[in-house]
């Protein structure tokens, strides 16, 4: 098959379709990235030899496919200690099994995440809130809100009104900037599914008589209380080059620093996209098939001729939420209770920071994600997470200023002594999270147009619209490749991953 099959985006998806068609075909595939680095949002970003993953990123699914996927590109560290978790392989190219624990940080206090009913949480609450908290949901069982029209619809359903208020409804406003009554459910849908009350309790039971398993499948086990996952050594974005250097092995091709600016369609196709790079020159790239990654308002608003103004409406409309990071590293955090001597490291991979007083939303502790990715054991390497709008007041910041910032945040929730601070990196992603409001629930209409653009397949985040996790970016990105090798222009199949139970975090009884 000698096809030319132009892909837009070097990220998880983006880099998955190219090495299935390379792997498979004699297609020599282009990949084109606007960045300077493979791997999108799931790249590593490197500072002063200490390592930022973005967000953070377990590597688990529930396909065999994506975890073959992963095991093969990097096998997992042979050597485990006594609770089935890897220690540190001398060895660059493996993956490591960690241990997951992700705590909310509420009234200065920890809880566990999921909610649990051990004794601590119960105490953190308090007996008050504790009765409401069982009333809210026995009425949220008995009259549940039916249809559920919104994300505060959905939570109400599953957890109360009253753990609701407690647990979720600030921290989300908090990452999407607007209130939960103007979310579509289909956010719930997607990212937490399968979890509630009676899931969480049960899931705590059952851990308690499986400790040491070292089973990274998991399969039965919602998402959200995953105890373990694979992680590569050096992060994520050791994933996604050594991808790169395979795809280009077999002849692929990966080039950066180009922004897609035109595409332009033919007879239902498209002919040719272009790119416009730094210096703003421009080129004019001519393929058979089209996989795109881009945020697909982006891709919608350049098509040429233009699509039909109800299309483009929608497309104008879709709406982003942007995201900084700031990667803090320090002498040690301020001691408590279950906090390590002598850094004070507290056992968190990440923590959701609850705090109303605060705009930080959460909180990495590099060091528990892989020891490799901190320079200095002696010290302690955070990601600091901020959810905002592109150009708003935290975008505007600069470097300094945002520094000073979060670091006064941090001390203000008693986690830090600012005078422990030692360096710090800013790191700003727009488009970072695909929102379900504005015009989403009218995407319909734009999806209807691009499906009709035979040779264009939309894969990923942002190139569906899609709060994907990179295991379901895979998927997409696998199915498309597959439809292309198979002269196929159906899209169904990609439309439904993330959707349908088999590649859902919630299994049918």
């Amino acid at each position: 098959m000698s096809d030319a099959v132009i892909i837009i985006g070097a990220g998880p998806a983006g880099l998955t379709a190219a090495l299935e068609l390379a792997r498979h075909s004699g297609i020599r595939p282009i990949v084109l990235e606007a960045l300077d680095d493979v791997g999108g949002i799931s790249r590593t970003i490197e500072y002063q030899g200490n390592r930022m993953d973005i967000g953070g990123h377990r590597f688990f699914s529930k396909s065999d496919w994506v975890m073959d996927w992963w095991r093969q590109m990097m096998p997992v560290a042979p050597d485990k200690d006594a609770d089935g978790f890897s220690v540190m392989p001398r060895e660059d190219r493996y993956l490591l099994i960690r241990p997951r624990l992700s705590r909310i940080y509420f009234l200065r206090r920890f809880f566990d995440y999921p909610i649990s009913l051990s004794a601590k949480t119960m105490a953190n609450l308090g007996p008050v809130r504790l009765v409401r908290i069982g009333i809210s949901y026995v009425w949220a069982s008995l009259f549940p809100r039916k249809p559920e029209k919104n994300l505060e619809d959905f939570f109400y359903n599953r957890f109360g009104g009253e753990l609701y208020r407690t647990f979720f409804k600030d921290y989300t406003e908090k990452v999407w900037g607007v209130a939960c009554r103007a979310i579509s459910p289909a956010w719930g849908a997607q990212r937490i599914k399968g979890l509630s009350i009676t899931k969480a309790i049960l899931h705590a039971v059952k851990k308690n008589f499986s400790r040491g398993n070292a089973n990274v499948a998991q399969k039965d086990t919602e998402t959200s209380l995953i105890e373990r996952f694979l992680y590569p050594k050096f992060g994520p974005g050791q994933m996604w080059r050594l991808a790169a250097e395979e795809l280009r092995a077999r002849g692929g091709e990966i080039h950066f620093g180009l922004k897609v600016v035109a595409l332009t369609r033919e007879n239902g196709r498209l002919v040719a996209i272009e790119t416009e790079a730094a210096d703003k020159s421009r080129r004019r790239w001519h393929g058979d098939w089209f996989i795109s990654t881009m945020p697909v308002r982006d891709l919608v608003l350049a098509v040429d001729p233009p699509p039909p103004a109800p299309v483009r409406s929608v497309a104008e409309g879709l709406m982003y939420r942007d995201f900084i990071t700031m990667g803090l590293l320090l002498k040690k955090l301020k001691p408590r209770p279950e906090g390590k001597p002598p850094l004070n490291l507290l056992p968190d991979t990440w923590i959701y920071i609850q705090e109303p007083d605060v705009k930080i939303g959460r909180l990495q502790i590099f060091n528990n994600w892989s020891p490799a990715l901190v320079r200095d054991a002696d010290t302690i390497w955070m990601g600091l997470e901020y959810f905002c709008q592109e150009n708003d007041e935290l975008w505007r910041m600069n470097d300094a200023e945002f520094a000073s910032f979060a670091i006064a945040e941090l001390a203000r929730i008693d986690l830090i002594d600012p005078a422990d601070a030692l360096d710090s990196h800013v790191v700003r992603i727009p488009k970072a999270y695909p929102a379900y409001f504005g015009t989403y629930d009218q995407f319909d209409t734009l999806r209807e147009f691009t499906d009709g653009i035979e040779n264009l397949f939309l894969v990923g985040r942002n190139g569906m619209h899609r709060y994907n996790n990179q295991d379901h970016s895979m998927v997409t990105a696998k199915l498309a490749a597959e439809a292309i090798l198979a002269g196929r222009t159906d899209k169904a199949a990609i439309w439904s991953v993330n959707v349908e139970d088999e590649y859902h975090e919630e299994k049918k009884a």
